[in-house]
């Protein structure tokens, strides 16, 4: 199976007044298309960082990353969303839904932002919506829903667009255990389906249900 992502060499660091600090020191990973990938570490290991640059939210200072076989580090702000909207679906922790507008809205925001139009995007929202099991909920308001609801929502929304790769950012976090569990099977399923995922997490039982783990600690991979 061919790589999705191939990062060389990653290095990140910021400004704090006078001194730089390193977040990611030469960072180098692989993932193929349709793994199922967890990146574990504890606070302050540098796993969010990696994610804002997998997820091309931000940059590397220095190294590689290779994306379905384009190169992102020197991409400018309006092709990195361009990339973000076409080849990404996120996922995140606090389900960052729009609050005034109905879970079928919510879920065809990315095709309205690509151009699609309106009539299109609600046909395919709708038809995810079915598939993650909320064929019934799709004109209920984010207030309307429950947290593994709203969460379902968010995957929805990941989904729409087709992309190459699912981002989850501690997926399971805001949710009870029960319901967790319940969203960590929908991934199984989608994974089945050929879907690759990347789930970002602090947690060791969670990081056991991925195929694969890639454990980081102080801004570098451990094995």
């Amino acid at each position: 199976m061919a790589n999705l992502i191939t990062m060389t060499d990653i290095i990140k660091s910021y400004k704090m007044g006078s001194t730089e600090l390193v977040v990611l020191k030469k960072i180098s990973l692989e993932i193929k298309k349709g793994e199922f990938v967890a990146i574990l570490g504890p606070s302050g290991s540098g796993k969010t960082t990696l994610m804002n640059l997998i997820g091309c939210i931000d940059t590397c200072n220095d190294g590689i990353y290779n994306l379905n076989g384009t190169n992102i580090e020197k991409k400018s702000d309006n092709e990195l969303a361009e990339i973000r909207n076409q080849e990404i679906g996120f996922i995140f922790q606090k389900f960052n839904l729009l609050s005034k507008y109905t879970a079928l809205h919510n879920v065809a925001f990315p095709l309205l932002i690509r151009g699609v139009p309106k009539k299109d995007a609600y046909e395919k929202a709708e038809e995810i919506l079915k598939k993650v099991g909320l064929g019934d909920r799709v004109h209920h308001k984010p207030i309307e829903l429950s947290g593994g609801q709203q969460q379902r929502v968010s995957v929805a929304r990941a989904l729409v667009g087709d992309p190459n790769l699912l981002l989850a950012d501690e997926p399971t976090g805001a949710l009870d255990s029960k319901t967790g569990e319940e969203i960590m099977n929908l991934f199984h399923k989608l994974n089945i389906e050929g879907n690759t995922i990347i789930m970002i997490t602090h947690d060791n039982e969670i990081a056991k249900q991925a195929g694969r783990i890639i454990r980081i600690v102080d801004g570098e991979i451990v094995v």
